[in-house]
């Protein structure tokens, strides 16, 4: 099973056991994911909206770590104006400890009951309304078509 997380504004895909690094998060122990899909193992996807609200990734943080040095530097020509600037993004290692999905085949199951029982009285409905429709309109009485003759000679 895999889940689809948003950690600091990027998408990740992640497994139970799996560490990452994602964007600085202030946190003590565990933080918590509300995923946007999930795969099973038997490759069924969660992707109702309900459903997700309900599951929950839970990650353990491991520590915190620095990206690479990003220098930044501003030169323009014949002026002696120069600038420079650095940068290192802060990150924070997580391991991936729990994927929950919460209860979704038993509603799915259950909505499945619901539609068909909606999908069944709405074509009773319509049946009903079609036959009191024709009883109420006047029936127009056909007149044959009068053929038209041959010119004799």
């Amino acid at each position: 099973m895999y889940a689809i997380i948003r950690a600091g504004g990027k998408q990740a895909k992640v497994h139970e056991g799996d560490v990452l690094d994602v964007e600085r998060i202030k946190g003590t122990d565990k933080v918590s994911y509300t995923p946007l899909l999930i795969v099973g193992d038997d490759g069924a996807v969660i992707s109702d909206k309900d459903a997700l609200g309900k599951a929950t990734v839970t990650a353990e943080i491991l520590g915190e770590s620095a990206g690479p040095k990003i220098d930044i530097f501003k030169y323009k020509n014949k002026t002696g104006y120069r600038r420079r600037q650095g940068h290192r993004q802060k990150y924070t290692k997580i391991k991936v400890t729990k994927i929950k999905a919460g209860g979704t085949k038993k509603k799915a199951a259950s909505t499945k009951k619901a539609d068909k029982k909606s999908d069944d009285t709405k074509a009773a409905k319509a049946d009903k309304k079609a036959k009191d429709a024709d009883a109420k309109a006047p029936k127009a009485e056909k007149k044959p078509k009068d053929k038209p003759k041959a010119e004799e000679e």
